[in-house]
């Protein structure tokens, strides 16, 4: 009984905690010519040093438009909580490595000019929640 009482409770602190998970959808608009640099860093390092930060990747995509597809990244996060996002980026933001990653992927100068954020909930009726 008591392991059965367990197994519910452990199911029922998972959804209220999946509940309170915030969606970020973040768009990088990047200087001309950087995109793949961009992409590559993202492989090859941001999504494991996100993992370490509590910030989970749901997708990356490039925009169909053939313009906004030659300098446009958009993707997909998740974090446990909206004040779990705050510290995620403050945290992610002060990792040595990361550091050294962006600053080695802009020595030929910047990447980025622009990123939008945009924090989401899931509607009732959202097949990811």
């Amino acid at each position: 009984m008591t392991r059965k009482f367990f197994l519910l409770f452990t199911l029922l602190a998972a959804c209220a905690m999946a509940q309170d998970r915030v969606y970020e959808l973040r768009t990088y608009h990047c200087n001309e010519g950087k995109l793949e640099t961009l992409k590559a860093r993202f492989r090859d390092h941001t999504i494991e040093i996100f993992k370490r930060h509590g910030i989970e990747s749901i997708g990356y995509w490039v925009p169909q438009d053939p313009e906004t597809s030659k300098n446009t990244l958009v993707y997909l996060i998740v974090h446990p909580s909206r004040a779990a996002a705050t510290r995620n980026w403050a945290a992610f933001s002060s990792d040595p490595e990361w550091k050294k990653v962006a600053a080695d992927s802009e020595k030929d100068g910047k990447i980025v000019n622009k990123v939008d954020s945009l924090f989401l909930d899931p509607t009732d009726f959202s097949q990811l929640k």
